[in-house]
């Protein structure tokens, strides 16, 4: 290859990461709304009337994924992409994101939205921002990606500022329910990890908005044929009922927010790799906390002003220089 050549081949590589750089922070604000408008809606009627929280999450999750995959999906018809979901689904790597939809989906989801319930759209996000560090581990063992030591210490001080988001309950909280949200808050980072890390194995030959649609109608089939049936006509009714009230149109517009989060951080993982396009994606943490303050009067203390420069600085450092990107993907290319 002549020096002009692998110039242009360079400049190529430089523009995509830095567009997977772009794609990671859009994820991260779109989250963070995303987030803190599902708790408002799940205590609008008619979920407000069932006594379960669990079926309450479960089928909000259940119609956010749903309309997310349906938004997805004009997305990729709109950009002629919308046959690759059928030849996509016949090959592994199809299968693998099937698997990742579980994880993302009927656990993660759910779980996030449980702990948003119990704990707090603020709060939940938090504690779910440390899915970066459990990435980035199976990221290193499963995907042999190479972590610099600069975005090892931006990695942890984004985490370091979450944990200092979230460490001091508010006034009014329920004990033991808001530490009950908190665990499940857990449950939901550890399946966004695992998610993020099948992802993109799966994405090596498969294009990003493909795979987050499969993701996406995955999810939702698998909450409507496996997860629902649990409850019997309860959950099929909720879901009714939802779809005949603003909450389910809220929930729909919602969901479009989703669906860009979800378009962007798939794409921003096939860019930049796992560890960061996670690091990036976890600016949904300062983001929920804006956007809790300004729509749902979250009260701003000082653990929250610390957290958030501590979040934002590690992000920054956690972004690198995009030439590095570069380097790295290219070497993660040869050594496969």
């Amino acid at each position: 290859m002549d020096q002009i050549a692998k110039l242009r081949l360079q400049n190529r590589e430089l523009n995509y990461a830095k567009k997977g750089i772009i794609s990671g922070l859009i994820a991260g604000g779109a989250w963070g709304l995303d987030g803190v408008l599902m708790g408002m809606v799940l205590v609008l009627a008619p979920f407000k009337y069932n006594t379960s929280i669990f079926i309450v999450t479960l089928v909000g999750a259940c119609l956010h994924d749903g309309f997310a995959a349906l938004w997805i999906f004009i997305n990729n018809l709109v950009n002629g992409k919308w046959r690759d979901y059928i030849r996509t689904l016949k090959t592994k790597p199809g299968k693998i994101i099937i698997v990742a939809a579980v994880l993302g989906g009927p656990v993660g989801m759910s779980a996030n939205l449980i702990a948003i319930y119990f704990s707090g759209a603020s709060y939940t996000a938090a504690i779910t921002a440390v899915y970066p560090a459990i990435g980035a581990v199976f990221g290193f063992i499963f995907l042999k990606e190479k972590i610099t030591v600069r975005i090892w210490i931006g990695i942890i001080l984004s985490i370091i500022g979450s944990f200092i988001v979230g460490f001091s309950p508010p006034k009014n909280y329920i004990y033991p329910f808001f530490y009950l949200g908190i665990g499940f808050a857990v449950i939901a980072a550890v399946g966004w990890a695992l998610e993020g890390v099948i992802s993109t194995y799966g994405m090596d030959l498969v294009d990003s908005d493909i795979a987050i649609g499969i993701r996406e109608a995955a999810s939702f089939i698998i909450y409507v044929v496996v997860i629902i049936p649990i409850y019997g006509d309860l959950g099929y009714k909720l879901i009714l009922n939802s779809l005949l009230t603003i909450s389910g149109l809220y929930i729909a517009l919602i969901a479009l927010i989703g669906g860009i989060s979800f378009l962007s951080w798939y794409r921003a993982m096939n860019s930049t790799g796992v560890t960061r396009a996670m690091g990036l994606n976890v600016t949904f943490a300062i983001w929920s906390v804006f956007f809790g303050w300004l729509l749902n009067g979250l009260q701003i203390s000082m653990n929250l002003i610390v957290g958030v420069v501590i979040i934002s600085f590690g992000t920054i450092l956690t972004i690198d220089n995009p030439k590095n990107l570069v380097n790295l993907r290219s070497l993660h290319k040869e050594e496969k």
